[in-house]
């Protein structure tokens, strides 16, 4: 398949039949995501340890080029809570440029696996790790907020979840009791809007009230120009400081990032398709979101990938191109560059309540609760320890010891449900094979091997073959084996060096395509003999029975002898 056929972005087909109604409703999706995207941007940049305009940033270059080549008509791209607590913690140990190289490595890393046609390998994580990591991101997110949604004073400034969650603790007698009433008028406004008014974004009306409270009531109350200062300077190009052992450093985080964006962003392409009935292009989206974080990264921004709750409010309100997200950066681009001082205004409380309610939305603790109480134990083990692991250690950790479990887990199963057994434990009247209507010849016994033969199961054959008989023939019915590994391989050539010891036959009945192909590539099937590789059942056994009867007609030669 060709880069053509590999790459092909939405926008370029979308314009074949596009209209001027199509048009206006494209510019209104872009111009009401955008106002929703603005707050959010904010939001996120500050829980992310750096400054607001970065997230802003992120919004416009990553959410042009992503909706510009996407393989998505309806993606909205920007940074999300999901790269939170990594970002901070790559800002906290590496710097900005640390964060900055880290992104630009994952955004090479997506392009790699969009070239590969890896999109569609996505759908093999599995949902205990996503949901794992997805609600101890939140529980990270919410810690993170309480000292400025209670006004709190820290001594110190921990890195860490837990140790966040201590200093909280220990700086109770700090408590603004302001900064609380502040946050709890944004959170009721978060809460009670979407159900009276609902195209009206409540993260904006939030932050303009609490703003307005504060500077006419003179309250009390840090606001974002009093820890940050604001810049309203477009994205200019940053060329990031790097060595060699920086690039060491950071490459679990970049992965990590690629991970993260390829799982959100292709998740949120699937909710678009659901709500719109189009197909996404995985691997182009793929490519477009490693082009978006690289480009994001270089201008200034953080990593990005696809926001489902601001892809579904532009489907909702009416845009289906990719040109409302164009839209969507160009307005937030005229805004940073008009209205960005007023963001100095924002409280702190108000961001905090935001960032509560992104929390809540992200957490996915219904099916949290639900896993747990109705998955099985071994996927309940993974949840948990991906959850703990993402709130105790970080992201990087919890995502690796989740594949680990996981995996083993798989494997196990797989093992668990590939035997070898002899017919005469699983005689099936109604089967037409069953040995039950067969005839077996003299010292022959028959097994059959069910579930792939690969390093977790590839000792069963070798017990079995243990209970041949010297001079007999063993045959392996291979009709359920989808395929071997490179270590039943070396199980099966082990048994057949076993075999020639004790003069033992070894014939093969019904091997599918994938274990023929790897038994010819490793001289198995010369070992075994073209002879002894059997089209069927009864093949095998006539097969079997001309091997007895040859050893039969040795044996009285011998005797007459």
């Amino acid at each position: 398949m060709s880069i053509k056929e590999t790459f092909q972005p939405k926008l370029f087909s979308s314009m074949k039949n596009y209209s001027k109604e199509q048009l206006f409703k494209d510019v209104m999706a872009g111009i009401i995501v955008a106002i929703i995207a603005l707050p959010l941007s904010i939001a996120l940049a500050i829980a992310s340890g750096v400054g607001p305009e970065k997230g802003i940033y992120t919004a416009i270059i990553a959410g042009f080029i992503i909706s510009f080549i996407g393989g998505s008509n309806v993606q909205i791209a920007g940074p999300t809570a999901a790269f939170a607590s990594i970002v901070g913690g790559i800002v906290a140990a590496h710097g900005f440029d640390g964060l900055v190289l880290a992104t630009v490595m994952a955004g090479i890393i997506l392009i790699v696996m969009g070239f590969l046609k890896l999109g569609s390998l996505i759908r093999f994580i599995p949902y205990t790790i996503t949901t794992g990591f997805t609600t101890g991101i939140a529980i990270t997110i919410v810690v993170g907020q309480l000292k400025d949604f209670f006004g709190l004073t820290f001594e110190k400034s921990p890195l860490e979840t837990f140790d966040k969650l201590m200093e909280a603790l220990r700086s109770l007698n700090t408590f603004n009791f302001q900064a609380f009433i502040i946050g709890a008028i944004a959170l009721a406004i978060l809460i009670i809007m979407p159900r009276i008014f609902k195209r009206i974004p409540p993260s904006l009306i939030a932050v303009i009230v609490c703003a307005l409270v504060v500077r006419f009531f003179g309250m009390d109350v840090n606001t974002i120009g009093d820890i940050y200062s604001i810049s309203s300077a477009p994205p200019m190009p940053h060329v990031p400081a790097f060595s060699f052992s920086m690039i060491k450093d950071v490459i679990p985080d970049a992965f990590t990032i690629a991970v993260l964006a390829a799982i959100e962003s292709l998740l949120s392409c699937v909710v678009a398709d659901g709500m719109t009935g189009s197909v996404h292009n995985s691997n182009t989206e793929l490519i477009a979101q490693g082009a978006g974080n690289i480009c994001s990264a270089l201008f200034g921004g953080i990593p990005a990938t696809g926001a489902i709750a601001r892809t579904a409010a532009n489907i909702k309100n009416g845009g289906r191109t990719p040109v409302a997200g164009m839209v969507h950066a160009a307005v937030l681009l005229i805004v940073l560059l008009a209205l960005m001082p007023y963001a100095a205004l924002i409280p702190m409380p108000a961001i905090a309540a935001i960032l509560f309610v992104v929390a809540y939305n992200m957490s996915e603790w219904r099916q949290f609760f639900t896993l747990v109480k109705s998955a099985p134990k071994s996927d309940v083990a993974v949840l948990v320890a991906t959850f703990v692991l993402t709130v105790v250690f970080d992201l990087v950790v919890a995502i690796c010891v989740g594949f680990v479990l996981a995996s083993i887990l798989f494997m196990k199963r797989m093992a668990d449900v590939t035997n070898v057994h002899g017919w005469k434990y699983g005689i099936d009247e109604n089967d037409p094979d069953s040995i039950h209507r067969k005839e077996v010849p003299e010292r022959t016994l028959v097994y059959e091997i069910t579930g792939p033969m690969f390093f977790g199961a590839a000792d069963k054959l070798a017990r079995v073959i243990k209970t041949a008989k010297t001079d007999g023939v063993v045959i392996i019915r291979m009709r359920a084996v989808p395929a071997v590994d490179a270590t039943a391989i070396h199980s099966i050539e082990t048994i057949l060096r076993s075999c020639r010891k004790r003069r033992i036959t070894l014939v093969l009945s019904h091997v599918n395509e994938q274990p023929m192909e790897i038994f010819r590539k490793s001289h198995v099937y010369e070992q075994i003999g073209e002879q002894n590789f059997c089209t069927n059942i009864d093949e095998a056994l006539k097969r079997a029975e001309q091997i007895t009867g040859q050893r039969q007609e040795r044996l009285k030669e011998n005797v007459s002898v």
